[in-house]
Order: structure tokens, then sequence, then C-alpha cells
């Protein structure tokens, strides 16, 4: 059946869209429109039975850049091998002009006279385009005809595809979308039609740009450099490859550790992300300090994002465990020894040469040599012996092939013939976070008094206690109304309230329970609660955040009233230049999007969002996450606002070493928004390089080879 016939401009051929009889137009129409294309020889076996036109066609294909050109010409003549490995000088004059790629930058878009220039050198463009794909089905027709019949549109679709990715459009695809056209990315279910139908339409665009149309060019160029702009002014700039920022939340770990800033800014890291809800001001100041101190030496910039605490209902303190480190050699299911612990015994805070070895920070801690014995009695009264297996800088490195539990405190000693000689004491030892451990069927009494930290239990009767300081918990909450805890990893269900206890059945947690710390946050999804915009705290904090930091993020923004309180604050205190990066936390602050912005964008502040997609997801449902955060990106894409992604990015490999494959997927998801932000464990610096080098622009264009291109003749 004959589809359509279009002529194609400076060729004497045309071209038939057709079902086999396709006739390929000279080639000197792709040194016309600027046309190349990457190595890419597809055999050209004529069909039986095809009239002279169609068996002697002449397609030229240029090889990559660096090597010496030569094309490949493809051909029925009984040469056609041959021809095919000759130099570009031995071709025809039209051969060695396909030189110039669609890459190549058309002119400028600037004015409205220019306009009617553009069109035409899109449109040869995007007919050589078209043009080329046709050829390859030309080429592949024996390959077609081996499939079944109803296989026959999907098999053509994908040579079309395949052709497709052989080109180099990446310029090419920006000049289309920057006229309002369709993405090249987008049409691979429907690759010919999609092409049609943009030629015909940008034809009949040519024809009224002539005639004066609107300069719809200016109008997206400049929404795009608005767009970016706006990016720079709230994320800082970027100095690297990538196109996407990296913000990593720390906390205390960033004061005990000299290093460990100017390690996350070397792997690449952009943004520092302080959470208010935990520490004080002198932990931020020496954490602000020591990002700046790195930020300067490494000539690297980096900014600072503090996240105000918000009315967020998080549980109450657990009384500190004790302060212990325990030494754990690695043994095989018989309890065998399999590999020693390894432990790095230093004076002051440094980076042990392993990533595996226990850090133990000694108070006059004296010299030593390789094959010392350091001896001591561990919290419960073992005596334990490790042995010095290398000598680094000011530290020493030992292995111990027992498992001891170092308490601060002990004394470490070293024997010298009959007697001992004191080593030094064990100084800086943190404490032991305590936890709750929750299985399905429990029940979790929650108590209003939070003025003392609650000592842990684990009661024979099911019945563990923990404390909420948020009156909102208690005046809000119902009998039979869901509650989950820690972004969702345990659920439960109210059974009783009053004025000061709320008692809650659990639901849902692992097999073996799942542990519920301090500073856990509680969720109730199925209450009306109101909450306060901005607390006291927030207010007292923001002096200091706008002291120190460049972005303020504020938490559980529902409504307007909530940011009318925000720009009063900000106003108040003449803060023009600092960030305001609105946290989407919860079903109202989604639904109420776009008048938040609106409400923001009073105020000349730099102005982002953060999908929070912890406290949103159980909010709103998990299966419903995956819609709500494409719907923010449209919005913020709209608005001109940069996205920040953020909870559980790379979770897996924070906090024990190894991605799983789902959380590779989803940073490859998350690049389409500004910043991806990573929250804090003891592979951070592990997960921000393999953020960084799946950033990378080397890593997002991936050279793909398709065999079905590159056929030798059938």
């Amino acid at each position: 059946m004959m589809l359509d016939i279009l002529s194609f401009p400076g060729t004497t051929n045309q071209v038939r869209l057709a079902n086999s009889n396709i006739l390929i137009a000279n080639a000197s129409y792709f040194t016309s429109a600027n046309f190349s294309v990457k190595l890419a020889f597809l055999s050209c076996k004529p069909e039986v039975g095809g009239d002279t036109a169609s068996r002697k066609q002449n397609f030229a294909i240029q090889y990559e850049k660096g090597t010496k050109r030569r094309v490949l010409l493809c051909s029925c003549s009984k040469d056609c091998r041959a021809k095919s490995t000759e130099s570009v000088e031995n071709f025809p004059s039209y051969g060695k002009d396909i030189v110039a790629s669609l890459s190549n930058k058309g002119p400028n878009l600037g004015s409205n006279n220019e306009k009617p220039v553009i069109l035409v050198n899109l449109l040869d463009k995007l007919k050589a385009v078209h043009m080329h794909i046709l050829a390859m089905e030309k080429w592949n027709a024996s390959q077609l005809k081996l499939c079944d019949r109803s296989y026959a549109m999907s098999a053509a679709n994908l040579i079309h595809y395949l052709a497709l990715k052989t080109l180099d459009i990446e310029q090419f695809k920006e000049d289309l979308s920057s006229v309002g056209f369709f993405n090249l990315e987008n049409i691979n279910p429907h690759v010919i039609a999609s092409l049609s139908a943009a030629v015909q339409m940008l034809e009949k665009i040519g024809e009224v740009s002539t005639r004066g149309s609107s300069n719809v060019n200016l109008t997206i160029n400049s929404m795009r450099k608005k767009t970016l702009l706006n990016t720079k002014q709230l994320l800082g700039p970027l100095s690297d490859d990538r196109t996407v920022y990296i913000m990593v939340t720390v906390g205390h770990e960033a004061t005990e550790n000299q290093t460990f800033i100017t390690n996350l800014l070397k792997a690449g890291t952009n943004i520092i992300r302080i959470n208010c809800a935990h520490g004080d001001q002198d932990t931020w100041r020496e954490i602000i300090k020591s990002v700046k101190r790195s930020s300067q030496m490494l000539e690297k910039p980096c900014r600072i994002l503090m996240d105000l605490a918000g009315p967020k209902l998080r549980t109450g303190k657990l009384k500190p465990g004790p302060s212990v480190i325990k030494i754990s050699p690695k043994k095989d299911p018989s309890g065998n020894v399999i590999f020693p612990a390894q432990v790095w015994f230093c004076p002051k805070e440094s980076i042990p040469p392993v990533s595996n070895a226990t850090t133990i920070h000694v108070e006059g801690l004296s010299e030593l040599k390789i094959g010392d014995e350091v001896r001591f009695s561990d919290a419960r009264g073992k005596h334990r012996v490790v042995k010095i297996s290398n000598v680094s800088g000011n530290g020493f490195m030992a292995e111990c092939f027992k498992t001891a539990y170092v308490e601060l405190g002990t004394h470490l000693y070293i024997k010298e013939g009959k007697k001992q000689r004191k080593l030094g004491v064990v100084v800086n030892v943190p404490a032991v976070e305590q936890s709750l451990r929750l299985k399905t069927g429990d029940l979790l009494v929650i108590t209003r008094d939070s003025s003392n930290e609650k000592e842990p239990s684990d009661p024979t009767d099911g019945v563990h206690r923990i404390t909420c300081s948020s009156g909102y918990l208690f005046d809000s909450v119902k009998a039979g109304e869901s509650i989950s805890f820690d972004d969702g990893k345990i659920w439960g269900t109210i059974q009783g309230t009053s004025v000061s206890e709320i008692v809650v059945s659990i639901t849902h947690s692992s097999p073996n329970g799942t542990k519920l710390g301090s500073d856990k946050s509680i969720n109730i999804p199925d209450s009306k609660i109101q909450f306060q915009g901005l607390t006291s705290k927030d207010i007292m904090d923001l002096d200091f955040v706008a002291a120190y930091a460049d972005m303020v993020g504020i938490s559980f923004v529902q409504d307007v009233e909530d940011i009318v309180v925000l720009r009063q604050e900000i106003e108040k205190r003449k803060i023009s230049k600092l960030g305001i990066v609105l946290k989407i936390e919860t079903k109202s602050g989604f639904e109420n999007l776009p008048v938040l912005l609106l409400e923001t964008m009073r105020c000349g502040n730099p102005l982002g969002v953060m999908i929070a997609r912890g406290d949103l997801a159980v909010e709103c449902g998990y299966e419903r996450l995956g819609f709500i955060q494409e719907e923010i990106l449209s919005i913020c894409k709209a608005a001109h606002v940069p996205v920040i992604w953020a909870t559980q990015v790379l979770e897996s490999l924070v906090k024990s070493g190894m991605p799983t494959r789902a959380e590779i997927s989803d940073v490859s998801s998350g690049r389409r928004a500004n910043c991806i932000m990573i929250n804090k464990g003891k592979f951070v610096i592990e997960a921000v390089e393999t953020l960084d080098d799946i950033l990378q622009n080397k890593s997002n264009k991936v050279k793909t080879e398709f065999k079905p291109l590159v056929l030798q003749t059938f």
C-alpha cells in the first residue's frame, strides 16, 4: 500500500514510503543538510525484481572522529565490498563533502528575522534523519521478511529506532526542542510516524514564520536560561562535569574526624546539609567551620543547607547505653576464627589504613613496634592480647583473635620482661545507642512526659514504653487510626488514648523485630493534625541559620499560612540572599505546592523544593509515591524551581557498603532532579563516590553498539 511521496530539496530523486519499494535520494542531499552519522554499515541487498534505481543505492557513512576519514559505500554492484574499504578520495565529490555533522550549531537563535533560516536548517536536518531511517529499513528488508506478520510493524519500528541511535544528533535534539518540538528520546514506539509529522509541522511553521510570527525561540531559550540561573543562585556553581549536585547530611561525626568533610568534598559533594533537629549550635558551628576550611583548601565550592526541625513528631530520648566498643574477629559457622579483627590504635583522630578496622583512641600512647603485644582487660573482665602488625604515621594496627568489649577508661599495657609497662588509656568512646525491639503483636505505650530520658526495657509482658513531647500527637489521634515509626519501618494501630498516654498495637515489623530508637519519626496519616508553621525553636534557629548557612530548609510546609509566617521572619531579618527550600512531606503540602511556590515567590530569595520521600510515602501511601514525585518534578520544572531528590538514596550502600540494583535505578531516575541527597552512614564517602560516577556525563551517555546495525551482506 502506497503511503506517501515526499520530495527533498537539492535532489533529483524522491523518497517513497511504501511496503518495499523505497527510492533513496541522491547522497548530495546529505551534504546540503549538513548530515553525518557514526559508522554503521548495513547490507543493501535489493529485493528480487526491484528496478535499477532501487538496486543502485548509494549512501556514504563517516568514520568516527580521530581516525582517517573513510566511508563505506553501500551498493548492490559486484564491487560492493571492495568499494566499502576504499579511501574517501576515490569516491565521488559528494562523499568527500560529508564532514559536517548534525551536532554543528545552526544560526544564532536571537532575532525574529533569522527564524526562517533556522527552521529551514532544522527542516533539512530532519528530512536527512528521515531519509537515513528509510534507507536502513530498505537495507534490512530481508531480515524484516523473516519476521512473522504479527510483528511486521514492530520489527520495522525497531530498525527505525536502531537507525536513529547511529546518528550523532545531540545538538540537533536541543535545536528541535528550542523551537518547541518533541524530544527525540520519546518517539521510540513510533519513530517514522513522528518524524514524518515533524517534517510537515516544520514546513507549516516555516511558512508562518516568513509572514512575521512571534519569536518562540527567544521565549524558550530565555526560560531555559532562567531555570539554570535559579539553580545556580540556590545551589551554587558546579565546577565539575556533572549537571546534578550532590548533597550529604552530616552530624556530630563531622566534628570527631578532621578529614571527614575533606574526604566528602573530594568524593564529589557540593552541598552539606545539617538537620537542626539534632545537635546544638556549638556542633553546627564546628561543622560549618570544617566545611569552609576544606572548601577553601580544595578550591571546591560547597554550600550549606540547614533544615529547621519544624513540627515533626519524633520519639523521645532513650537513655544512652554504656561507652563501649565491640571488637569482633570473623568466624566460620563452627565458631573458628578465619580472620582476626583489625584494631587501629592512635593518639588522636586519624584514618586507619584499612576501612574495616576498629579505631580506638588512646591518650598518652607510647611508641610501639611490629610484633609487640598489647594487653588489657575488657568490660567483662576478660584478659585480651592484641599483636601489632603494622605501624603507619602516628597509629598502630593490631590483630585481635578473640571478641573483646573495650570501654571508656580501659588501661592498655605492654609486657617488658617480667614487668608490664602502661601504654595509655582509652578515650573518646561514644555511648552505645539504645533502642526498643518491637515485634508484631507487641504493645507500645507512648507517654507525653519526656523531661527525663527513658531507660529502654525488654518487658516480659510485651509492653514497651517510649516518650513524645509534642502535644499535637496526643490532641489529634483517635482509637483505630494507623500510626507509623521511623519512616514506615514499623506500623501499628492505636488501641486507646488519654491525656498523657497512647496505647499502640504493633501490626507490622520485621520477623525478628525492628529496632525503634531515639528521635525517630512518627507519622499519623489518618489524623487531621494541624501543625504550627514555624515553631518557637525554628524561629530561634533561624537567626543562626541566617548568619552561617546559604539555604534554609522549611520542614512540613502545608499551607499558605506557613509561608506567610516564614516570609515575615525573613523580611524582619532582611536576609534576601538566604535560599529557601520547601520540604514537601505531607499530602496537603503536595496538593498546595503551586500556591506555596507562588507565595514564596513574593520574596526575592532563591527558591527550591525538596521531595522528602520518607515522610511523603508514609503520609500519602507508598503506591502513590511514584506518581507524586513525578508531579512535583513537573510542577517545579514549570516554575523553574530546582528540585532536591531526597530520602533513602543508596541507603544500603551508605549503611552496609553494598548497593541494591533498585537503588542504582533510583539514582538514574533522580538525575531528572537538580540535586540528589545522601544521608549519613558508615560508608557515606563510598556512596558519594558511586553517585558521582553515575552522575558524570561519561556514565550517562553510554555508547551503544547494536549488532543488527553492523551486518554483512545477506
